[in-house]
This record gives structure tokens, sequence and C-alpha cells, in this order.
């Protein structure tokens, strides 16, 4: 059995040390006010016994985590006082992620981290190991892990093998010389006899000599796809927006001190504002307000695009046998994969901006969650052209070009009605506003409803879908357009849900639900808002060509995905 590296123990000693260091302090303090023999004064004084024994506990942990590679699993041990032992078989094995902080790369450490198959949460994660170790358990725990694959495909062929063994034997005539007959009828014809070909079955057992399972050959070989170029990078960083940052702003008002609220004074004042925090008329504060809110879009901007940019930074995307291998990240580096049987669906994304200079990115939904993931969906080519990005979905699912059907016009109407409720929601709490306030003009809020009718044209025209023979196609969204590819054997589910309001108007939306996790920001498929005849006749299509592609995996199990990424091509903009 190995152990981390020497600084684990330093760092388990100051993590659990600094939560150990408030559990005295709290104790005496409750105590303090319950018995008079202790004083809530000795708190301090107790802070270093906690942090000591959360010291000790740390090394402690240390020393009790274990892990080592076995023939068939991956053995990790740990605990202090209750001892957990996990073996993984390497079948069971997903993804195996490294991931490297600031402070990670400083000291040439890394941390390792073990995804299996439809685990809401990491298996097992080694923090931390040196850089060199990392690797080395990476490449070999995925080296066997393809070799339990290759293993299960040999034997899923031999097993057919002998199949179609047993049935030429069967089918072989009973009389000897009707068999002598037809083996030198054979031989004449050349269909038969020693210049018969190999049958396909034995060959396509046998290993390619650069395969990386051959004999003697330890790692396996990569095959370069697609890496993110600098152009591509600002691209990407500029025109795409990350909600987290939003959320930090927030964060930052919610704190906001004096000293944060006069510097807003100070920016206002070239427009108007105040001249110090505390004087000014309400229409001060409101060019205050509208200062701080201007102010808030544009840092929430800036660290998008620097969180952007420093989390794909040299984004490299490989294929390495069954899994697509990528790397990326400016300060924490992250090198991880996406196995290609766990790939339950593909979706295109472009906002506006993207759209109009026509470049495009791809996510996949995997199933089961991943540290680098979000809920299951990965990038697998933040920004490229719109063509490259086609040719790699098309290789990858080997999807037709789709021609999508739009909903009934009757959907639009739809959506000027709940766009209108929307409008007067915004003039009515700007009343209110003004109200508690003082501030005036509350009835410029009306300008909302001029944007109604274009954003329900949007919403109208961006939705839609396609039916084909083996994939089911879902296109919505306008800020951020998500076109989503879905092969019939990975659905799970197809359900079909009306509300109140599309049971008056005839209409139905179709949900269609695969193995992959969503989250807030990346819902589950749908075809909204169609006629009810249509839904149902597109339900019982996709419940149809589900159970023949189900019948044909099993037949066939060979996914066939060769994907050559280097090369754009010019596709149809429908796919877009």
């Amino acid at each position: 059995m190995n152990r981390l590296h020497p600084l684990s123990a330093a760092t388990y000693g100051l993590q659990y040390g600094l939560i150990w260091l408030w559990i005295p302090m709290a104790l005496v303090l409750l105590l303090g006010a319950v018995v008079d023999p202790i004083s809530p004064a000795w708190s301090p004084l107790a802070a270093p016994l906690g942090f000591a024994i959360g010291v000790a506990y740390g090394v402690a942990y240390y020393y009790r985590f274990e892990y080592a590679i076995t023939p068939d699993t991956f053995d990790v041990s740990s605990g202090v006082f209750a001892r957990r032992s996990r073996e993984i078989p390497y079948g069971r094995i997903q993804n195996v992620d490294v991931r490297q902080g600031v402070f990670q790369r400083l000291f040439g450490l890394a941390t390792l981290s073990i995804e299996t198959a439809g685990g809401g949460a990491t298996e097992a994660t080694l923090n931390f190991v040196s850089e060199s170790e990392a690797t080395r358990l990476q490449t070999q725990i995925r080296r066997r892990t393809a070799e339990v694959k290759s293993r299960r495909g040999r034997r899923r062929e031999q097993e057919s093998s002998s199949d179609d063994q047993a049935e030429s034997v069967a089918d072989r005539p009973e009389h000897p010389d009707e068999a002598e007959r037809t083996s030198s009828d054979q031989t004449v014809d050349g269909t038969g006899g020693p210049g018969t070909p190999e049958p396909t079955s034995n060959r396509s057992r046998e290993l390619d000599s650069d395969s990386p399972l051959a004999p003697g050959v330890g790692q396996r070989r990569q095959h370069r796809l697609f890496d993110l170029e600098a152009r591509e990078l600002l691209l990407y960083s500029f025109t795409s927006f990350r909600p987290a940052a939003a959320a930090a702003v927030l964060g930052l008002f919610f704190i906001a001190t004096d000293t944060f609220l006069e510097l807003l004074v100070v920016v206002a004042q070239p427009v108007g504002g105040p001249e110090s925090l505390g004087e000014g008329t309400t229409t001060d504060y409101g060019i205050l307000t509208l200062v701080s809110i201007a102010n808030g879009v544009v840092i929430a901007y800036v660290l998008s695009v620097a969180y952007t940019f420093a989390t794909y930074y040299d984004f490299q995307l490989g294929r390495a046998d069954d899994d697509f291998v990528y790397e990326r990240g400016l300060l924490q580096r992250y090198s991880g994969s996406i196995p290609v049987e766990k790939v339950q669906s593909v979706t295109v994304t472009a906002n506006p901006i993207q759209r109009a200079i026509e470049y495009a990115g791809l996510w996949v939904e995997t199933a089961g969650y991943g540290p680098d993931s979000n809920g299951g969906s990965q990038s697998a080519v933040p920004l490229a052209k719109q063509g490259r990005v086609h040719r790699f979905t098309e290789n990858l699912t080997g999807v037709e070009t789709p021609k999508f059907q739009r909903p009934p016009p009757i959907a639009r109407r739809r959506y000027l009605v709940r766009y209108s409720l929307i409008a007067t929601v915004i003039v009515a709490i700007s009343f209110g506003i003004t109200q508690a306030t003082g501030l005036e003009r509350w009835y410029l809020a009306a300008v909302a409803f001029a944007g109604v009718p274009p954003a329900a044209h949007l919403k109208y025209v961006n939705l839609g879908y396609y039916v084909g023979e083996d994939h089911l196609i879902v296109r919505r969204g306008f800020w951020q357009r998500r076109t989503t590819v879905i092969p019939y054997y990975r659905i799970q589910t197809v359900s079909t849900r009306r509300s109140i309001f599309q049971r008056r108007l005839g209409l139905a939306s179709l949900v269609i639900d695969t193995a992959s996790s969503r989250t807030l920001f990346w819902t589950t498929p749908t075809i909204y808002d169609v006629d009810l005849e249509d839904a149902r006749d597109t339900h019982g299509t996709g419940r149809k060509r589900l159970q023949s592609a189900l019948r044909e995996r099993a037949r066939d199990d060979d996914l066939g995905l060769d994907v050559d990424f280097t090369a754009s091509s010019e596709r149809s903009d429908d796919f877009i």
C-alpha cells in the first residue's frame, strides 16, 4: 500500500486544526453559561488545545490513508477511528482526473479524483500526491480500464462467433457425400478452400500493432483532436458570461462597506451625483443607484472574462482509445477524460454574438458526475468555427443534417401573453419602489412592454425539433441557443406534459430524459408547445425507434466513433 505525499500531513493537520480550533471555545462558552466553576473568559485558552487536537487528527488521518493498484481493482483505505476500505473495479471507473491549483503547482503536487459510472459524488480523492505519481496512476488506471473493456469486447465477439459456429453445424448436411460435394463446389467457385479470407470476426479480435493495448505497449496512444487557439480563447472569453460572476458581484454589494459606497459616490459625481455619502436629493440617489448597477454589470463582465480565460487557457482535446482526454487551466490546471460510452447526448451552443461571427461550442452530457463537470455536462469544444463544430458533432454521433419543425403559430400568442405579464410585474415593482423611496417617474418602466413582441417572436423562431432515423434533435433558446442531439438508445423516458393554459390551446410539451444529470442552468431537453397530435406522434415514433435502436445495439455493440477534428467543413447552418 502507498501513502500520500508527506506535505499532505501538513495540509490535513492545518485543515483539521482550523476546524477543531473553535470547538473547545464554543464548548467553554456553553458550559460557562450554565456551570459556575467554568468561566467564559477561559475560551481563548481552549483554542490552542482544539488546534493541537485537530493537527494530531490530521496527521493520524494521513498515516491511515493508503492506496494501491491491484490487477483488478484500485484499493483505497482511510479513516482514523472508523476504518473504510474501498475496492473500485476498473470496469466501473469512468473518469480519472488530475487537478493542480496554484499551491499544488508551486510544490509539484496534484489531486487525483476517481469517478465511477452512475456515481453521485467522487468515489476516491487523493490529496495530495506528487505530479509524477498522479500521472503514473492516471495512466495505469486508464490502461487497465481500457483492457477490461477490450476483454469484454473480445468475450462478446467470441460468444457471437460460437453462436455462428453452432448455427453452421446445425445447418451442415447430415449425408457425408452431400457435405463433400458442397465443399468441392465451394473450392471450385473460389468461395471456399485455402484461398478464402479469414472470417471478419477473427480478424477483428486481433490487436493492431499500433494499438495501445498491444503487447509491449505500456501507455495508450493519444490522437490530438482540437486545440483552442489564442484568438478563439479571447473570443470565447469576451462573448460568454458566467452566472457565478454576477453572484460574486451581488455578494460584494451585500457586504459593501462605507468605503465602497463612498467610491460609488466619487464615480457618480461627474454625472450629477451627491458630493458625499449622506447628502443629496432623491434624484442624486437615483443617479447613484443607476451608477451602482452599471458598475456592477461592468465588474461582473470583467470577472466573467477573467474567469473564462483562466479556466480554458491552453485547452487541448484528444482521443485515447474509447475516451476523450482534455487539459486546460491557467492558475488551476485540469487533466481529465470523457468516456465515449458514457456520452448520453451532445449539445451545440451559441449566443447571439457567437452566431453573428459564425462560431459555436460543443458540450457533452455524460452519465454520472465529475469534479470538473457541470452536473454531468462538460465542454468538449469551448469555441470554434461552426463548420468544425458541425463536423465534430456529425462524426461523434453520426447524425444527419436536421430539418427542424416549429411549434404552431398559436404558441407565439402564448408567449406574447406570458411576456406581457412579466412586463406588468416590472411596472408594478417600479411603482412600489417609488412609493417606498420617493423616486419619481415610475411609469418609465412601461418601456418594458415595447420589448414584449420581439421577445415573443425570438422565443418562437428559436424553437424547433427533428425526429430523425437514429436521433432526436431539440433546439431552443435565443440568448443561449442549445441544439441537443440525443441518440434514441440513450433515451430513458419521454413524457408528455400539459399545463392548464396548454390544454386550452391544444398544445403539449415533450420532455426527453437521459441518464445525464442536470443543474439549474442546464435543463432537460424539451420540445415546447407543439400540437397535441404532433406530440403524441413524436412520442410514439420515439418509443418505436428507441426499441429498434436497442435491438440494433444488442446485435452490434460497436460505436464506430472515428472522429477527425483536424479539418473544417462547410455545413448547413440548420444545425445552429
